[in-house]
């Protein structure tokens, strides 16, 4: 469908809230990798502009090419804080991989200077504990492999996104879901066969 031209107003407004979601508001690039949000005033500003013009949950991929799924809502994670491991232009970090948190990766974490234990209530960040999910900084992620403790990660819940800092097979050998994952596309696989047979035998 044809979309309709933004008001002047509506794109004044538009811009206002690509500059509060793009300006820097952290210290350091590892407590951006930590929090994946800026303070949650001017970002929840920001984000009810942008939900009137873009609906992306429904265009987010997986690495595995099916639409992406819920990382975690309880403690409440990803970029947006909507439980998905979603991305665009202003999220540096690139929080795309959902994993579920060792203490050895907490400690090796904090050890960088990237403390993910301690809350920052400003930041609308809870504190991690061993066993939650949450939706992690791809480069840290890939730091940590490299380091022995990368945790454990869903594929479902994985932006393709991460498919730039690591490779599928990095991610299917931490993956928690793999066996899940595995029987998905197979059934993708015999329902594609199935059509494509069906749609043969009608010729």
């Amino acid at each position: 469908s044809t979309q309709r031209p933004l008001s002047s107003s509506m794109a004044a407004q538009i811009s206002i809230a690509r500059r509060a979601v793009a300006l820097p508001c952290y210290t350091s690039r590892s407590t951006r990798c930590a929090f994946g949000v800026r303070p949650s005033n001017s970002r929840a500003a920001a984000l009810r502009v942008q939900a009137s013009f873009s609906d992306m949950s429904s265009q987010a991929r997986n690495v595995l090419g099916t639409p992406l799924e819920c990382c975690c809502l309880a403690p409440r994670t990803g970029y947006y804080r909507d439980g998905f491991c979603k991305t665009d232009e202003s999220d540096y970090g690139r929080h795309v991989i959902c994993a579920k948190v060792t203490k050895e990766f907490l400690e090796y974490s904090r050890s960088r200077g990237n403390d993910l234990m301690t809350p920052a209530p400003h930041f609308n960040f809870p504190g991690l504990k061993p066993g939650d999910k949450w939706c992690l900084c791809a480069s840290r992620w890939r730091e940590a492999l490299e380091a022995g403790v990368a945790p454990p990660v869903f594929l479902k819940c994985t932006h393709v996104k991460a498919l730039q800092y690591v490779t599928m097979e990095q991610l299917k050998a931490h993956a928690v879901d793999l066996k899940e994952a595995g029987a998905g596309e197979q059934q993708q696989q015999q329902a594609g066969s199935s059509s494509s047979s069906k749609a043969h035998s009608e010729l």
